[in-house]
């Protein structure tokens, strides 16, 4: 018997007063090849592999990337360079930026690679703007609003679009963000980006930051100016701070893969997209996610940083029980013919995203574990053997290995 979803679970996510607009259009940017690598921890990866992480964020639907900083070495300048070649060349929807300080020694690097690929490259000009980074800096704001102005019309004078990014948006003063993103804006910027450099925000500062720069640039006539989203996770708010700006009105967020980044690192662009999906955002709820396993997993191997096995989703242990009454509900529920059985003890159905439950035997185990997990291996044991199993894998105070299982019914 299949039964329908929505009668099974009640959704408290979508009851009450407030109201999330899921019909706006929401745009990713993936700064895994960028902030990612910026991480102490990681390695940066060889070209073919970053060529391979960019066909699975066109297959993610993943809107925007930060490919590299041109400007850091001749290695990254090149790699740089192919990964546009190959969104040219494979004709991907995906969009190219790169990172760059708001002087010509970065950005004309950019500049070069996309006349000479003939793609349009944003140039992702970040420029400090908290009081504190001004004073370590000895900056003034007239300083600061010149580099603003020059980084954006050498891009505008060489045609290739400009976002100006702020630095330490989370913790600078009203007054110096609305000045920087306005001159940025008069000299032909298309897009700025608020940044929660050092984790600073919480999700209410988050949405009343968001707000007031929709609001001033509205006030100037700027509605169609792009505002992104740059969050770290250093108070583990990241995620939630994504929402409150998408909320608060802002077009992109941006994120990496498993969260790399500087220091704690930055919003996990799998768990955007699972959310999105999960919360029925236009484009996404719908959207073919069963790539994302691979991706994660992709990510993980190219910096050499592992993924944690209570990781959310991507993680060994997201779908994965040995608690005797969680597998025996499981198990029911697939017999039942429920398609989404995973469902029964996790709030994530596994298989939307190239995943699959799993069911082990450990201390906590009961029958239940044992006879799926024989069927699963294809082993055949009586009632007597199975029970034998399930006492010498209690015994063993772990989880017993499927190599384990089979050397003792042997």
């Amino acid at each position: 018997m299949a039964f329908d979803s929505e009668n099974l679970i009640y959704d408290w996510n979508v009851l009450g007063e407030k109201k999330r607009d899921l019909s706006k259009k929401v745009q990713l940017d993936d700064e895994s090849l960028r902030d990612g690598l910026q991480s102490p921890s990681t390695v940066d990866p060889p070209r073919e592999g970053k060529l391979r992480l960019v066909r699975l964020m066109e297959q993610l639907g993943i809107d925007g990337a930060d490919i590299g900083f041109p400007g850091a070495s001749k290695k990254m300048y090149d790699d740089v360079t192919a990964i546009t070649e190959l969104i040219r060349d494979e004709k991907m929807n995906l969009k190219p930026n790169c990172a760059a300080r708001t002087v010509a020694a970065d950005i004309e690097p950019i500049i070069d690679i996309s006349h000479k690929t003939g793609v349009p490259i944003e140039v992702a000009g970040f420029l400090g703007s908290s009081p504190v980074r001004m004073f370590v800096e000895n900056w003034n704001m007239d300083k600061l609003e010149q580099l603003a102005r020059s980084a954006t019309k050498l891009c505008v004078d060489n045609d290739v679009p400009m976002f100006f990014v702020t630095e330490d948006t989370t913790r600078a003063k009203p007054e110096d963000i609305k000045r920087l993103y306005l001159a940025a804006v008069d000299e032909g910027a298309h897009a700025i980006c608020l940044s929660d450099t050092v984790g600073h925000a919480t999700p209410e500062g988050t949405y009343n930051l968001v707000r007031y720069v929709k609001q001033f640039l509205h006030d100037e006539g700027h509605d169609n100016i792009r505002v992104d989203w740059h969050g770290h996770r250093d108070r583990g708010l990241s995620l939630a701070n994504a929402f409150a700006a998408i909320d608060a009105g802002a077009d992109r967020i941006h994120g990496t893969g498993i969260g790399i980044g500087e220091r704690c690192g930055n919003t996990p662009m799998d768990q955007l997209l699972v959310n999105l999906k999960l919360m029925g955002f236009e484009g996404y709820k719908d959207r073919d996610l069963s790539a994302l396993g691979e991706y994660s997993k992709l990510v993980s191997d190219l910096v050499e940083i592992p993924i944690p096995l209570n990781y959310p989703v991507v993680g060994n242990d997201a779908f994965r029980t040995a608690t005797g009454v969680h597998a025996s509900a499981i198990i029911k529920a697939q017999q039942h013919g429920y398609k989404w059985a995973d469902t029964v003890y996790s709030g994530v159905p596994a298989a939307d995203y190239g995943l699959r439950q799993k069911i082990d035997i450990g201390p906590l185990s009961g029958m239940s574990n044992v006879k799926y997990k024989l069927q699963e291996l294809g082993v055949d044991s009586d009632d007597n053997r199975a029970k034998l199993l399930l006492e010498h894998a209690k015994g063993l105070g772990r989880l017993i290995s499927d190599e384990e299982i089979k050397d003792f019914l042997s």
